[in-house]
């Protein structure tokens, strides 16, 4: 599956739309992809969940407009879902938009032949984006806490703040050199 659409299937699954765990989506693709890699797989499940790494959370794909821009003829979807070969492009990815007489040419009934949208892509993507930020509030909230009472000098806006540090020892170079030294 090109990039672009294992983008759009996770972004779909997790943050998008259906709020489904990155997990669960990691599982199918790591037994259905020729090309699957634990390690790429899974982090780039928490990165386009927005679990873990990605930070532009508010960049939703639409697969209805996901799919116009990149195959406007609906090539794949003719390809991958026979049901909607016939379909006129202009409702290729919208097929319950298509007047009654266009499905019955196509062969194709939306809610008989084809189902209707498991989601309404405009409401549910505008109510996650909102538990995304309201995350997002909660995590910044608990870094702050978690800066509290630190002695260094930091500027987050332009101004410093005195706050007691909590861990030991107290020089920055010695916690790297532990650090390295036991990664070796």
């Amino acid at each position: 599956i090109h990039h672009l659409a294992r983008h759009a299937v996770a972004c779909f699954l997790t943050r998008g739309d259906l709020w489904i765990s990155w997990e669960e989506g990691q599982k199918i693709f790591e037994e259905l992809l020729l090309d699957a890699d634990y390690s790429v797989n899974a982090g780039n499940w928490m990165w386009l969940s927005g679990s873990a790494f990605y930070h532009q959370y508010t960049r939703i794909f639409c697969p209805v407009r996901f799919g116009k821009r990149t195959d406007p003829e609906g090539t794949f979807i003719r390809a991958y879902l026979p049901v909607l070969k016939d379909f006129p492009a202009q409702y290729i990815y919208e097929p319950w938009k298509a007047p009654l007489p266009v499905q019955e040419a196509a062969g194709c009934i939306v809610g008989l032949d084809y189902p209707f949208p498991m989601v309404n892509h405009e409401i549910v993507s505008q109510q996650n984006l909102e538990l995304m930020r309201e995350i997002r509030e909660q995590q910044r909230q608990i870094t702050l806490l978690t800066l509290e009472g630190r002695e260094d000098e930091s500027s987050t806006s332009g101004e410093s703040l005195k706050r007691k540090r909590p861990i030991h020892p107290e020089d920055d170079e010695e916690v790297i050199k532990v650090v390295v030294t036991m990664a070796m």
